[in-house]
């Protein structure tokens, strides 16, 4: 049989009630209060194996109460339960070095589990850790999915295991992570984020890891990857479905041995960095073609955390729209509000395009609409499929390539913020494309070096030369 003594703190008489009959039919011993200065002093005389209190109380918030419970019995386990939901919420009670942390309404049988597992562990202390106040929210919402989140990551903050995060695109995966790193223990070093969708899959890998002088042509001199630059911070991998094989087995051998070796490099190099991935694909749909390593989906797969889409939390878009619409007012753009009626309609729609999605419509109704109130008609129109417009003729393929290669270069550049890219930029893109069209012309003239030198307008032993350097395969000889 269970046995302890559980100190409670409620003003909701309700609440108490459930929690004393609850709890003491299983066996503990209960004793309830509706003040923090009730349960301070049953904490300084010893009283009570654990503690379930209420974070807003007449008297005094439990935020305030828990450091000075935590510094006179430290190992006393401390659970927090709490109306306001917000992920501020989850991370303040982490701070301040509760056991966990339970949004109302909460479900009694999780709750007795809490306990039961508080009460079995132990004895050690949950110092708290963190700043003390906050001025923004990172993430928003109170729906369910959104609580579990918060839960989540409150207790992920003060250690380094890695976490796959999966979501489809717009759910906001990069901010977690973002808030994984900003709330934890490793708040004070580099977040680092790369995106494997927006980096031609040749040069992933010294982006990654970083090259020496030399290491393939244009390489002028050494420079640093993403993992020098994250260290003793988090390194986020974005859409790391897209990742290389080739990349996928040097990743590995970094989260197997903590060292890698950069791209021309012999000496292996320790390594200090979080890793936190994320993707919108089926990674096990990848594994069954062929496409990614199962021993390394495992090693990345240590916590997986899915962001739930848009339409899955409807209930948090009055949220996200007051959010943004003071975000857009902090840049400067006009003050508004906007009808129920329009909110409704919101929360009907799919949202193919998740919270990025309406992030664009706040933004475009703050700088467009001159009306301060939105209503439920400017919602409908823009919510309503575009008419088709006519389509346009077929480029030609100069125009296809060109508008190609743009859009991956300004896929590329967007990938590092506000940062440049390594050095040697031109010479890493013009070696990208070089060996696919070489490769090219080579197929076409079924391996006649003579003629695919003629097709490029290169001298042959300049295409020599260029054969030999990007290490391409030569199907047959022809000169």
């Amino acid at each position: 049989m269970p046995s302890g003594t559980i100190l409670v703190a409620d003003d909701d008489a309700a609440i108490r009630t459930v929690l004393n009959r609850a709890l003491s039919r299983i066996g503990y011993d209960v004793r309830a209060t509706s003040n923090a200065a009730t349960l301070w002093r049953w904490v300084q005389q010893g009283d009570g194996d654990l503690v379930i209190t209420d974070v807003v109380m007449p008297d005094e918030n439990a935020f305030d109460l828990l450091p000075r419970v935590k510094k006179m019995r430290p190992d006393l386990p401390v659970i927090v339960m709490s109306a306001q939901n917000t992920f501020m919420t989850a991370i303040k009670a982490s701070e301040r070095g509760a056991y966990d942390y339970l949004p109302k309404p909460f479900d009694l049988n999780e709750l007795v589990t809490i306990v039961g597992r508080a009460l079995a562990e132990p004895k050690r202390a949950h110092p708290a850790h963190g700043p003390e106040d906050v001025e923004q929210m990172p993430l928003v919402g109170r729906s369910p999915a959104m609580q579990e989140i918060y839960r989540v990551l409150a207790r992920l903050m003060q250690t380094d295991l890695t976490v796959m995060i999966f979501g489809e695109s717009g759910t906001g995966k990069e901010l977690v992570a973002r808030a994984l790193h900003d709330y934890g223990k490793r708040s004070r070093g580099p977040f680092v984020a790369i995106n494997m969708a927006a980096i031609p899959r040749e040069l992933i890998e010294a982006e990654l890891f970083g090259h020496e002088k030399g290491a393939f042509t244009g390489a002028q001199a050494r420079s640093a990857g993403r993992f020098e630059q994250a260290e003793a911070g988090t390194l986020f991998l974005d859409e790391i479905g897209d990742m290389p094989m080739e990349a996928q087995t040097r990743l590995l051998r970094v989260l197997q041995q903590g060292e890698y070796t950069t791209v021309g490099g012999r000496t292996p190099i320790r390594t200090d960095v979080r890793i936190i991935a994320a993707t919108n694909k089926d990674l096990r749909q990848l594994i069954n073609q062929g496409l990614f390593r199962e021993d390394l989906y495992f090693r990345l797969n240590v916590v997986p955390l899915r962001v739930p889409p848009l339409r899955e939390r409807n209930e948090d878009i009055p949220d996200l729209v007051h959010h943004f619409f003071a975000q857009v007012e902090k840049e400067g753009l006009p003050r508004k509000q906007i009808e129920p009626a329009a909110i409704d309609r919101m929360r009907r729609y799919r949202w193919p395009g998740n919270v990025r999605e309406l992030e664009n419509l706040v933004r475009r109704l703050a700088a467009l609409f001159p009306q301060e109130v939105i209503t439920d008609a400017v919602i409908k129109s823009e919510l309503e499929d575009p008419p088709l417009a006519p389509e346009p003729a077929p480029p030609s393929q100069d125009e296809t390539l060109s508008g190609a290669v743009e859009r991956h270069l300004e896929s590329y550049f967007k990938s590092f913020g506000e940062r440049l890219p390594p050095p040697g930029l031109y010479h890493r893109i013009v070696r990208t494309v070089e060996q696919p069209l070489i490769g090219a012309a080579l197929a076409a003239t079924r391996g006649n070096q003579i003629k695919a030198a003629e097709l490029l307008g290169v001298n042959r032993n300049t295409l020599r030369k260029k054969i030999r350097d990007l290490d391409i395969a030569v199907i047959r000889g022809g000169g």
